[in-house]
């Protein structure tokens, strides 16, 4: 099994294809989003794993137009919890830090503690390890890097602060993407999307196939239809798979109010905090 992600190794991304694949799979790190999903579509990959939604800053929309681009398959999800850390070079000390280095979303995940800090410049980095990594190859005695603990502990770099984030319910879902569909056996999740035709009342009735059939709607995400101004794609995630009734005959009904429908795949629902703690407490 060959898995690529997005980043470097002691990146969140590769932290999360670990936790999917377990240590038997082989790792590949990409340059960005794009480069994973080519990577998958011209078969130099099994699979591919990229983050698609942040419980603070929201959707990743990149992911979202990849999916609609590439002609791969969703075969499976996972959520991370995302703890960041202040890293520097051993012997450096909070009030020598004059510039921080990470990714744009880990950034934004940290903005009260960025605030605290004053006087601090704060640069965008193409990837949190890479961050990292810079900070020790450079020796830089003045800067420091939000990353992971685990990206720390690869680049020897000192944890200066710990558990950096904003909100402590940070996590981030990933989705794992394939040439081929899976059917989901266990607590099955669908991804769908479609563009309703332009008229009154179409997106409400798009919405209520699903609702009148009794299936949770868990996810719903507009994205531009390019070449169309001011028209849309909507995005969905529905509990179920096509292999139950209920959901074809949604998918069927949704295609005749529709002028494009795709279904992006059907994979096994990862369990969120909230369900393992109702799990806990049974």
């Amino acid at each position: 099994m060959v898995v690529c992600y997005q980043g470097e190794p002691g990146s969140f991304s590769e932290e999360a294809a670990r936790h999917c694949f377990g240590r038997s799979a082989k790792l590949v790190p990409c340059e960005n989003f794009r480069a994973v999903f080519r990577t998958v579509s011209r078969r130099q990959a099994t699979a591919g794993i990229v983050p698609i939604e942040n419980t603070v800053l929201g959707s990743i929309h990149q992911t979202y137009d990849l999916l609609l681009e590439h002609h791969l398959a969703i075969i499976g999800e996972t959520q991370l919890r995302i703890r960041l850390n202040l890293l520097a070079l051993p012997g450096t000390r909070p009030r020598d830090i004059r510039k921080i280095y990470s990714q744009p979303q880990a950034l934004g995940q940290c903005e009260d503690f960025l605030r605290s800090l004053g006087d601090v410049e704060v640069h965008a980095f193409h990837d949190t390890a890479a961050a990292a990594r810079m900070i020790r190859e450079e020796r830089m005695h003045d800067a420091a890097a939000i990353a992971s603990a685990r990206a720390g502990r690869r680049h020897r770099l000192a944890v200066l602060r710990a558990d950096v984030e904003s909100h402590r319910q940070n996590y981030t879902r990933f989705i794992v993407i394939g040439r081929r569909a899976v059917r989901a056996v266990r607590n099955p999740r669908t991804s769908v999307v479609f563009a309703a035709r332009d008229l009154p009342g179409a997106l409400f009735k798009a919405l209520a196939v699903f609702s009148l059939r009794d299936i949770n709607l868990r996810k719903i995400e507009s994205r531009p239809l390019i070449g169309r101004p001011w028209q849309y794609l909507f995005y969905l995630d529905v509990d179920g798979s096509p292999d139950e009734a209920r959901v074809t005959q949604a998918l069927e009904h949704l295609r005749e109010l529709s002028i494009f429908v795709r279904v992006l795949g059907t994979y096994e629902r990862a369990l969120t905090p909230t369900d393992r703690m109702a799990r806990g407490r049974r």
